[in-house]
């Protein structure tokens, strides 16, 4: 009953915190300069008096910044996220047509970062200061510096261009049409139509962007992996299980690497949201439709309806992360109590 209390609280919570990301938003988005109206009307339109007055009226730009806020909210409130100044379509329907690109990219990797980091992690604690360990910092300090742009582009030319065994950019390739959408992930959608041909297109796909999206992720979880487990090795219940005849993989696995996931349990649950919003090198290098490269052409345009959208759904991700990522933490470490 504590747990369900708990999470009540929680989520009781969030429209408070929600409220806080979207006056913030609201507030930077409209302290630019630059007139919306650019994306708006045509060019030839912008000197014409009463086209730029009929444009204002129709979407509330004659009104003044505190009236258009108060407008926002309310509309918020009922599930309306406004209508984009760049596609004329609602921003939820254009978020929704976005995400699953996005979701499906997040997902595969993250499944990449979390496992491999963890595997690496673990190894490079268990043969500590020898050329294996070198060799995994070394590796994660790669994931975690260099450039997105830059292992994207090498990634691309390496194995698509010279040497053939993955194809390039795009979900698909371009004479190849998905399966009807169910849950508009298309490895999904293929495994549902029963289309392996298809699954396999789509996952060999997923390879090139979702490895190098996780190795940043992989950099990070490995480094935490390693300092945690060496701090744990060297605890008295460790000493103890060893003393009892337990294998080295009991230990490791079974005693160790449970104690010493908690921090990464919190890199993995903010690596999802940060991702969400944050792959836009990642989806322009591998022309991936999702919600990064929604995001930089709404702030190009200066789409404010399409920003405070994204925006919005950045920081629902986060938040719910958040409650996620906590309530994780008592499955790893049951003496972790919710308070």
């Amino acid at each position: 009953m504590k747990a369900y209390t708990y999470i009540l609280r929680r989520l009781i919570g969030l429209p408070p915190l929600l409220l806080g990301v979207l006056t913030v938003a609201f507030i930077l988005s409209h302290s630019s300069q630059a007139d919306p109206l650019t994306s708006i009307l045509p060019e030839r339109q912008l000197s014409n008096p009463e086209a730029v007055q009929a444009a204002k009226e129709r979407w509330g730009l004659d009104k003044t910044p505190v009236e258009q806020y108060v407008i926002y909210v309310k509309n918020v409130a009922t599930g309306d996220l406004g209508i984009s100044f760049r596609t004329k379509r609602p921003v939820a329907q254009d978020l929704m047509a976005r995400l699953p690109a996005t979701l499906e990219l997040i997902v595969a990797a993250l499944l990449v970062g979390s496992v491999s980091g963890i595997l690496l992690g673990v190894l490079a604690a268990r043969m500590r200061d020898t050329v294996v360990d070198h060799l995994v910092r070394l590796f994660a300090l790669l994931g975690s510096s260099l450039p997105v742009f830059w292992s994207g582009l090498a990634v691309l030319s390496i194995f698509s261009v010279q040497l053939g065994i993955l194809p390039g950019p795009g979900r698909l390739d371009p004479r190849s049409a998905p399966e009807p959408s169910i849950t508009g992930l298309y490895t999904i959608d293929a495994l549902l139509h029963g289309n392996m041909a298809m699954f396999w297109e789509a996952s060999t796909h997923l390879i090139l962007p979702a490895c190098v999206l996780g190795w940043s992720v992989t950099g990070i979880i490995s480094r935490l992996v390693r300092a945690s487990m060496l701090d744990v090795l060297g605890q008295d219940y460790i000493l103890m299980a060893r003393a009892k005849g337990a294998n080295d993989r009991r230990v490791l696995f079974h005693h160790a690497l449970r104690n010493a996931l908690i921090p990464a349990i919190t890199v993995i649950g903010y690596s999802f949201a940060f991702l969400l919003t944050g792959a836009v090198l990642t989806e322009t290098i591998f022309s991936w439709p999702g919600i990064g490269s929604y995001a930089v052409e709404s702030a190009r345009a200066l789409d404010y309806p399409a920003i405070m959208g994204v925006t919005m759904l950045g920081g629902a991700a986060f938040l719910l992360t958040n409650l996620m990522t906590d309530l994780s933490y008592v499955l790893v470490d049951p003496r972790i109590k919710l308070q």
